[in-house]
């Protein structure tokens, strides 16, 4: 096993086919040599935006790019917004993403909030050292989102982290979106720890449990395993 240190607190790591990408306690990124993700919330982003048949993402958050270089290869225009430069350095060096995708170093709020273009999906997946910036999870936030995404067939997915079965913070983010959004649904896996769960929002009705579209050369038995136990779940009550 190989460590490049690109920057503080961001480590490269690579063994048996394997890349990942941590920034501190968080792995942002895991996959094989060709930027495909290992991670079954990345692949059930991308399941649901092939379904949707999306033609052009924004995403928040850029991490080792994965999510960007499969829309890519598979053919949709995506833009990528995060405030971190070095993130895609990293990207694009160590997890094979394109130079054609267009980056932007900015704060996701403030490049929203310039920006009058809407989108067929807006993803958001933006981790720092200290977990997703509180600012993500707010109704204004989720109103600004909206205002970027298509009205007719468009979605918004965004990643959640969730400590454990009694953790709320899924269920309470699904309560805010549908202040927002008529169409709301979460995918989840109760009984696993420090797990991620996605939050859709929009166009959301006919989307199907999501399994894998695109393989990685490595890990795709485990992936398919923790694939087949993603599944919709109600809100629990507050």
């Amino acid at each position: 096993m190989s460590r490049i240190v690109p920057a503080p607190g961001h480590i490269i790591r690579r063994k048996g086919g394997k890349v990942s990408y941590w920034q501190r306690e968080y792995q942002q990124s895991a996959s094989d040599k060709h930027g495909v993700s290992l991670a079954d919330y990345i692949h059930a982003f991308y399941f649901f935006l092939m379904q949707a048949q999306a033609k052009n993402v924004l995403m928040i958050g850029c991490g080792g790019g994965n999510l960007a270089t499969m829309l890519w290869r598979s053919g949709v225009e995506v833009t990528v917004v995060d405030n971190a430069a070095v993130s895609f350095v990293i990207a694009r060096k160590y997890f094979a993403m394109p130079p054609e995708i267009p980056t932007h170093t900015a704060d996701g709020i403030q490049w929203l909030k310039r920006s009058r273009r809407r989108f067929d999906a807006v993803v958001l997946d933006a981790f720092g050292p200290h977990g997703m910036p509180e600012v993500f999870m707010t109704d204004s936030f989720f109103r600004l989102a909206k205002s970027r995404v298509k009205p007719r067939g468009g979605l918004f997915l965004m990643n959640v982290i969730v400590d454990d079965d009694d953790d709320d913070t899924p269920d309470n983010l699904v309560r805010m979106l549908r202040k927002q959004w008529r169409g709301v649904r979460l995918l989840d896996t109760d009984g696993w720890v420090d797990r991620n769960a996605v939050i859709a929002a929009g166009a959301v009705k006919n989307l199907r449990r999501p399994s894998i579209l695109m393989e990685p050369d490595v890990g795709a038995r485990k992936l398919a395993r923790q694939m087949d136990i993603l599944d919709f779940r109600k809100i629990r009550r507050a």
